[in-house]
């Protein structure tokens, strides 16, 4: 596995003639659950007080995070969102708790800068966007408590005989929103790093600008693959016109099942369109 910079991820040099980028959490890693109610929505109410409103944020952010088309999403861009809904919950509007500001972090995301930690300190340390440093204190915050909480959760165990038999013949790369330290660590620790040629996180741009990098020039769009559990994820494999196999939340070992034991026949038959919807894929007669 090799571990590159933004600026160097154009180097990647293709083995095989297809590429199948992986997303992480939620689909090689059973880790959504607990990172977003263990880690992410405590920190959120412990960093704010918003204790008043601790189950109307709860259920807010697990809303967003976890049970709708938002799942998925980078940590800044779903924070938005959170408290953007919050401000219409019933539950928020009578208790008159006053709710952080995030017109700043809206205007830092609309400029397109870096949706990572690394990047939010640098627009902090230039004297632009000062006023993150709240927002950068809570998503420290995220990652230490991740760091202690989230240990030893095993991958799927149909995604990584999945893995094991699409890195034969495929270029395999991890795709993430996920901070790198973590992702490297997590698949480190299971050992599956070994069957991955990249492990790219947040602080080397979206899932769309990974793929665009990585594959651009290199692989006819019909050999790459998307595999993810979000719509975002295929919002990814739309933008640079790549296939889509959906890994279904509640269903990830028999998505992963599918997925390996149709792999006997040709990667095109086993994957889908972009712009066909997640119903239509899972719902398939091929299955």
């Amino acid at each position: 596995m090799r571990k590159l910079l933004k600026n160097n991820l154009s180097e990647f040099i293709p083995a095989h003639r297809f590429f199948v980028g992986v997303d992480s959490d939620g689909c090689v890693f059973d880790t959504m659950e607990i990172k977003q109610k263990k880690c992410f929505h405590p920190v959120i109410i412990s960093h704010w007080n918003l204790q008043k409103i601790e189950k109307a944020v709860r259920e807010t952010a697990e809303f967003v995070n976890l049970y709708s088309k938002y799942r998925g999403q980078n940590r800044f861009v779903a924070l938005i969102k959170t408290f953007e809904l919050l401000t219409k919950h019933p539950a928020v509007l009578q208790s008159k708790v006053t709710l952080p500001d995030m017109k700043l972090l809206k205007k830092y995301i609309e400029k397109g800068l870096p949706l990572s930690n690394e990047g939010i300190a640098k627009a902090i340390k230039s004297g632009n966007f000062v006023g993150l440093k709240d927002i950068l204190t809570w998503s420290i915050r995220v990652n230490q408590t991740i760091k202690t909480k989230v240990k030893k959760i095993p991958p799927f165990k149909w995604a990584v005989k999945s893995l094991k038999l699409i890195q034969k013949d495929c270029d395999v790369m991890c795709i993430s929103q996920t901070p790198s330290e973590a992702l490297v660590r997590e698949w480190h620790e299971n050992n599956i790093d070994q069957y991955v040629t990249v492990i790219a996180g947040q602080e080397l741009g979206t899932k769309s600008d990974h793929i665009a990098i990585a594959t651009k020039g290199r692989y006819e769009p019909a050999n790459v693959i998307i595999i993810g559990d979000a719509l975002g994820d295929k919002k990814a494999a739309k933008d640079n016109n790549a296939c889509f196999y959906p890994i279904c939340p509640g269903k990830e070992e028999k998505s992963w099942e599918w997925f390996c034991r149709a792999k006997c026949a040709p990667l095109s038959s086993v994957t889908h369109s972009p712009n066909q919807n997640l119903e239509e894929i899972l719902f398939s007669s091929h299955w």
